[in-house]
C-alpha cells in the first residue's frame, strides 16, 4: 500500500538532518530535470546578472542571518 503524503512527511521528520537535506537535493534536482530550456536559460541570465551587481558594487547583499530574521519577523516566529 502507497503511503500518503502525510505519512512520508512524519516519516521524513523522524530522519537525521543530513538525509533530509539530502532527500530534498534529490527531489530538487528530479524537478529541476524537466525544466523548460529558454526558462532555464532566463534564470542564469538573471543569475549573472545579479552577481555581476553585487561584484561591481551596484547592489549590496544581505547577510542571511539578517534576512532569517525579517523572515521569522514576518510569519511572527
Amino acid at each position: 500500500m502507497a503511503m500518503t503524503l502525510d505519512q512520508i512527511i512524519a516519516e521524513t521528520l523522524r530522519l537525521p538532518k543530513e538525509q533530509v537535506a539530502e532527500l530534498v537535493d534529490r527531489l530538487t534536482m528530479d524537478l529541476h530535470q524537466s525544466v523548460d530550456p529558454a526558462l532555464e536559460a532566463a534564470w542564469k541570465k538573471a543569475t549573472r546578472r545579479r552577481l555581476d551587481e553585487i561584484s561591481n558594487g551596484t547592489v549590496q547583499g544581505i547577510p542571511g542571518e539578517e534576512v532569517s530574521a525579517r523572515i521569522r519577523q514576518i510569519v511572527g516566529r
